[in-house]
């Protein structure tokens, strides 16, 4: 039996870069993560996990459906419902970065912009 996140709780971190290998490589030796690759089709990102294979953020390529974002931590926050959070963050005054995506067996998500600029994404677990 799995366990759904708690709404409104940071499920997943992740960091897009230009060179995902040199800053994976940087985390490893700085902070103790260890990696694994995950295959975007014709390039890896990579998980990161704690010595003890917990894994705990993503260090990804700016490609494919990343290309564009910052270079900055993205925060994934839990939602009950993708499209009532993606309208309500429109209706108050912020805006959609990305449309929403789906990841087939793990759920669906956007990347949002605050009024004030700030940027995160909103994720709903199947």
């Amino acid at each position: 039996m799995s366990t759904r996140p708690e709404t409104g709780t940071f499920g997943w971190f992740d960091l897009t870069v230009e060179d995902a290998e040199s800053v994976r490589d940087f985390y490893k030796e700085v902070v103790g993560w260890t990696s694994s690759p995950l295959s975007m089709g014709d390039y890896d990102d990579y998980v990161m996990a704690t010595p003890d294979g917990t894994p705990v953020s993503g260090v990804c390529h700016a490609r494919g459906t990343n290309k564009g974002l910052p270079a900055q931590w993205l925060l994934y926050v839990n939602v009950d419902d993708i499209e009532a959070s993606r309208s309500a963050c429109e209706r108050r005054g912020g805006s959609l970065l990305t449309p929403v995506k789906h990841m087939k067996g793990q759920g669906s998500y956007c990347v949002i912009q605050d009024p004030a600029g700030a940027v995160m994404a909103l994720f709903q677990p199947e």
